[in-house]
């Protein structure tokens, strides 16, 4: 009887512990999410998304849109012709460094402002008064126009990468291939994304948990055999001290700069991660944290695989004859010694260019809304509902998914033109960044910025007191990474609209610059007419 008295007293004993456990684990989820409410209070906005991400799922989220070393097997051609593997190499360095820097900023205004606005928010607080709503709204454009652009890319190389798998397992397809076999295909992935963004938007913290296991263990699954399993490697001095000028620039440096681009692409969405940060849990340390986490696997893992590449590349003629938009299968073929293992090897880039696609459908979808909400886009009534259901912005995800739909129109009468669309991405994002980071070196450099009061109900607004997040490079280094950050973005900003050749034909000659051009002209045009009437900047709801 004693045994069981005190069995059963244990076990009421364990019942009680476990309810205070409980008790507690519900009281720091409460005070988290109380904290989080704050922080959107003193933006002046609503908290009215779930906040579903913590650090790893968002860390996920980021390094899946990155998508860094299967950027780097994807567009490594575009960097080889100007370049060559040495100027790949060092332009890798160049970009990566760049975008350390560029992250830090980012970083830094995140943790000042979390919200899916972003760059047209930040721009909003800290531009000069009298520039304040033509700069907010000029960048938020710029900032949708390019992130509907990778949205376009993320369908366009994932639906074409499907047809080089076809070209991989079946040569024969490669003399009927046509382009709006992939422009179905890209339909399908568009298709895919929109069900994990609506249907399964529960699921989207998970899988983005579970695709960031399958970025890193398939980087392994893939490094391994084409580095151990390559019957002959380069040597040292054809990878490290062979550049290549066939583009027939004056000068090699030229050559080199013109060749970056590739780079840029593959660390291209850096923001992507922020535009969740209303459905992030501690954003103001959560996203910098993640941001710069990923900055770090990310371009680890990148820079593993180009030197992998370029030591196993072999014969580079005769992999682009064999699949002239996919190189990499032919090499990966060419490296295993068969074509099954090679498609198993592809399968997980395409596995990866889809789920990058689906995020960068989810950032796009919550930066359209942010600037809906306060009024920045046509038809913003509509735009800016999020659904009571769900708690995501529904009507978004559809405008950018009809969007990207209706851009794939271009790629069936003209694949050089649709490349010209979705190289906007590029300019765009990395415009958006650089407004940003010279407002925040400006309010920096005139000491506007305090450091924040915990008593400060609003901050962060048009007529109030600027204030430090928790996250910041302090002092002068961190001036002189803001000033770094925008020399860095007027560089590649300038190279980004050049041709690969110096005589280009219709053909090989950089489109970007019509489609980028037209944006800005738009925006200008149609914020006179109308949007300054309505347009007022971040709008405080409470």
């Amino acid at each position: 009887m004693g045994t069981k008295a005190e069995d059963s007293g244990l076990q009421v004993s364990d019942s009680k512990e476990s309810f205070q456990v409980a008790a507690s684990s519900g009281s720091l989820k409460s005070q988290q999410s109380a904290r989080d409410n704050a922080t959107l209070a003193r933006l002046g906005k609503k908290p009215v998304l779930k906040r579903n991400f913590g650090f790893i799922t968002i860390l996920g989220f980021s390094c899946t849109v990155l998508v860094t070393w299967e950027g780097v097997l994807s567009l490594f051609l575009v960097g080889l012709s100007n370049g060559g593997p040495g100027g790949l190499i060092y332009g890798y360095i160049v970009v990566w460094l760049g975008t350390i820097s560029v992250f830090a900023t980012l970083s830094e205004l995140t943790s000042m402002a979390p919200t899916s606005g972003g760059q047209y928010h930040w721009v909003s607080l800290m531009a000069p008064p009298s520039m304040r709503k033509f700069l907010s709204y000029i960048t938020g454009w710029v900032t949708i126009a390019g992130w509907q652009g990778l949205v376009a890319s993320g369908c366009f190389l994932s639906g074409t990468m499907i047809q080089g798998l076809i070209v991989l397992t079946h040569p024969e397809y490669l003399e009927s291939m046509q382009n709006w076999h992939g422009t179905l295909l890209y339909w399908g992935v568009v298709l895919w994304a929109y069900i994990i963004n609506t249907a399964l938007t529960s699921l989207l913290a998970k899988f983005e948990g579970m695709v960031l296991v399958l970025h890193i263990l398939g980087f392994f699954s893939i490094l391994f055999p084409l580095v151990l399993l390559t019957p002959e490697h380069a040597s040292v001095d054809d990878v490290f001290n062979t550049f290549l000028n066939l583009g027939e620039w004056p000068t090699m440096g030229l050559s080199f700069c013109v060749g970056i681009t590739g780079h840029l692409f593959a660390f291209l969405g850096a923001d992507g991660a922020i535009h969740l940060a209303e459905e992030i849990r501690n954003a103001e340390l959560v996203l910098p944290r993640s941001l710069m986490t990923s900055l770090l696997i990310n371009g680890t893992l990148g820079f593993a695989m180009l030197i992998a590449l370029l030591f196993s590349m072999g014969d580079l003629d005769s992999a682009l004859a064999r699949n002239p938009a996919y190189p990499f299968m032919s090499i990966f073929e060419s490296a295993v010694g068969s074509t099954s293992g090679a498609a198993v090897m592809s399968s997980l880039i395409l596995v990866m260019g889809i789920s990058a696609t689906t995020g960068s459908m989810a950032s796009t979808s919550r930066l359209i809304w942010a600037f809906s909400r306060d009024r920045g886009l046509p038809g913003w009534e509509t735009l800016k509902k999020v659904s009571p259901r769900t708690g995501i912005p529904r009507t978004a995800v559809i405008t950018t998914a009809v969007v990207s739909i209706l851009l794939s129109f271009v790629n069936i009468g003209s694949p050089v033109a649709f490349n010209g669309v979705i190289s906007i991405s590029i300019g765009g994002i990395l415009g958006s960044y650089l407004i940003a980071a010279a407002m925040l070196l400006y309010r920096r450099a005139t000491g506007s910025i305090g450091l924040r009061h915990p008593e400060e109900e609003v901050t962060h607004m048009a007529d109030s007191g600027l204030t430090w997040g928790p996250w910041r490079i302090p002092g002068i280094i961190g001036t002189a990474n803001n000033a770094f950050t925008v020399a860095y973005l007027i560089f590649v900003e300038f190279f980004i609209f050049w041709p690969g050749t110096i005589n280009p034909t219709v053909q090989s000659m950089n489109w970007a610059i019509l489609p980028f051009g037209a944006v800005i002209i738009f925006s200008i045009v149609y914020y006179f007419a109308w949007a300054k009437k309505v347009y007022t900047g971040p709008i405080r709801e409470i």
